[in-house]
């Protein structure tokens, strides 16, 4: 069965490199996309029941006030994945609103610490002293996830593009992979919404894909369509499981291309 084999696959993967334990996934997108969401329904997958362990909703402005890491173990009583999801503030229009982008660098490295509340006003200060490139490396983020809204794309506006683009830059420069997350993908597709399995067939989603792919300049190939669960469903399910074995592929690339000379 699919779902069975992806989940041992995640279970059974290791990170490239022995000095990391578990590989970080940093979720960034706008308010009311999906980023607390997707964690849920990951969680939910491995505990074999409904989860709400981040706060999820439609609010105009960011529930998630605060840099959150959440591992995901495997059932009530086992053991911890291979990979933590990072959750941040939401990307908003205006300035001094959402997720500052120089807090984004900060996080990137490794320097925000759990539970850190975040200021719009003023960026992340980082600690001194700063922590050995070992320590680091096992902080950082190896796999950012851009989360976007199916039935929002073409409501995108520039200033939020703008904000992409610049972290698109950002993280480029850094060498750190990128993907996207399109959620919502069964309200902005009705042949979808009637089954989840239309979704390879959808001509709709697909013209949305390569919309995201444009706006984003994130290559088709790394756009991935998925339904958020609000209960346990096979075919969602599998979807879910599959982006994550992307970001876990995505995070060892990074990984690879670490020059040992450094650790």
């Amino acid at each position: 069965m699919r779902k069975a084999k992806l989940m041992e696959m995640i279970r059974n993967y290791k990170p490239i490199m022995k000095s990391v334990s578990q590989v970080r996934i940093l979720m960034i997108g706008p308010v009311g996309a999906g980023k607390s969401s997707f964690f849920n329904s990951i969680n939910s997958i491995f505990m074999g029941r409904v989860t709400r362990k981040a706060m999820s909703g439609s609010a105009g402005t960011s529930l998630t006030t605060q840099f959150r890491t959440y591992p995901v173990k495997d059932g009530r009583q086992g053991k911890p994945l291979p990979f933590v999801l990072c959750d941040t503030m939401g990307l908003e229009e205006q300035s001094g609103a959402g997720l500052d982008i120089e807090d984004i660098s900060s996080i990137i490295q490794g320097h925000v610490p759990d539970c850190y509340k975040f200021n719009p006003m003023v960026p992340f200060q980082l600690p001194v002293p700063v922590m050995s490139r070992l320590e680091s490396l096992q902080q950082e983020i190896h796999c950012v996830v851009y989360v976007i809204d199916a039935t929002k794309i073409s409501l995108i506006s520039d200033k939020i593009e703008e904000k992409f683009a610049s972290i698109h830059r950002n993280l480029n420069s850094l060498g750190i992979p990128q993907m996207v997350l399109m959620t919502k993908v069964d309200e902005a597709c009705p042949l979808v919404e009637k089954d989840l399995q239309n979704i390879y067939l959808s001509s709709y989603i697909k013209s949305k894909v390569q919309e995201v792919s444009s706006r984003l300049d994130v290559p088709v190939s790394c756009v991935l369509p998925v339904k958020n669960s609000q209960e346990l469903e096979l075919s969602c399910d599998i979807l879910l499981l599959t982006a994550l074995q992307q970001m876990l592929n995505f995070a060892d690339d990074y990984l690879d291309d670490v020059d040992p000379m450094t650790v």
